[in-house]
């Protein structure tokens, strides 16, 4: 094993913004805050996820929230991770792309997918039967739309006609996209398709989906712009010491998975299976890294290099975890892994 990251090796931000006991308002703009210095200490996007009707997530629309990190921010990247597409109208979703990709000036990073959750659509009336062909639809015309002119469609859930398309992104042809995913097939779809995929789960299962995404790149050319982004994403935590990141990151995560359960709880669903139930469970199952800036940065060492990965997708705030302790993570990790790039 080597010692050094890759030299390839990109670091962004992952955020649920799931509830942290406290007024909205103040987390708002805690996340800010933190989304700020995130850009002053050189990480390379912001992504949030899309929740609905749930402690798990304060940011139901991504893109608003977005909006304002971008007029805080100069550098940092941003995007929804991802935009659930079976709840937006295609073109209301390509315009509300469209301003975020100017209003941050070509920085949007686009996350797209159907969600993980089946009862946070269905309170929109939206079925479990439904979704997968909605999201279906809309992601395709939403294709589409990036190359301008008019837009037509015939679908079974949505029909346009010659719709004229006046608003553009500023990147062309069109932002980057991403998917989540923790299984080869989709992974394959990304690669043919141009996409970057994110990750989370023991490196050794990761490590099939990044395979196939490369076997997927296999034989397309190499004239993209930039290599494609295989994410891997850990709850992280570093403190001044072994004990003193453990105590901070012990009861955040306990808080955090009580948000994540609220609707399986409330409806009576099992929760996922591989959803670890304790905060040991989260560490031994690797979706928590915790400890001092020298042990953390062996495990991620480790963990990146046995999952394939060339992104690290740090969720630095989660649960009921201080904004220092956020701000300190972010800048050990800058300082002590960052530095160590190459």
């Amino acid at each position: 094993m080597t010692n050094a990251f890759p030299s390839t090796l990109t670091f962004g931000i992952f955020d649920h913004l799931d509830e942290d006991g406290r007024d909205i308002a103040r987390q708002y703009a805690d996340r800010l805050m933190l989304a700020e210095a995130c850009d002053h200490l050189g990480f390379y996007a912001y992504h949030l996820a899309e929740h609905h009707c749930t402690p798990h997530g304060r940011g139901p629309s991504p893109n608003l929230f977005l909006s304002s990190v971008a007029q805080r921010t100069q550098r940092l990247r941003l995007g929804p991770l991802v935009m659930l597409l079976a709840l937006y109208h295609p073109l209301r979703a390509f315009e509300e792309i469209c301003m975020l990709d100017q209003l941050s000036g070509g920085r949007l990073e686009l996350g797209i997918g159907r969600g993980s959750f089946p009862t946070e659509v269905g309170y929109f009336g939206i079925g479990a039967d439904a979704a997968p062909g909605q999201y279906a639809e809309a992601s395709e015309i939403l294709i589409n739309a990036m190359k301008g002119g008019t837009l037509s469609y015939q679908g079974r859930h949505f029909e346009l006609n010659d719709v004229p398309l006046t608003l553009r992104p500023h990147q062309r042809p069109h932002p980057p996209t991403w998917i989540a995913t923790n299984r080869p097939e989709p992974a394959s779809w990304a690669a043919a398709n141009g996409a970057n995929i994110a990750c989370v789960g023991p490196s050794s299962s990761v490590r099939r989906t990044t395979d196939a995404f490369r076997a997927g790149r296999e034989h397309k050319t190499e004239a993209d712009d930039r290599a494609p982004f295989l994410g891997l994403l850990r709850m992280v935590v570093i403190g001044r010491s072994e004990a003193d990141a453990y105590s901070l990151a012990g009861p955040a995560y306990e808080r955090w998975l009580k948000s994540f359960k609220f609707l399986y709880d409330l409806n009576g669903i099992p929760t996922p299976p591989n959803l670890p139930l304790t905060f040991d469970a989260a560490i031994e199952s690797e979706l928590c890294v915790v400890g001092s800036a020298a042990s953390v940065r062996k495990a991620l060492l480790g963990q990146l290099e046995e999952a394939g990965a060339n992104y690290l997708l740090c969720q630095l705030a989660f649960g009921d975890l201080p904004l220092g302790a956020s701000l300190y993570t972010a800048t050990t990790i800058q300082s002590e892994i960052m530095g160590q790039v190459g």
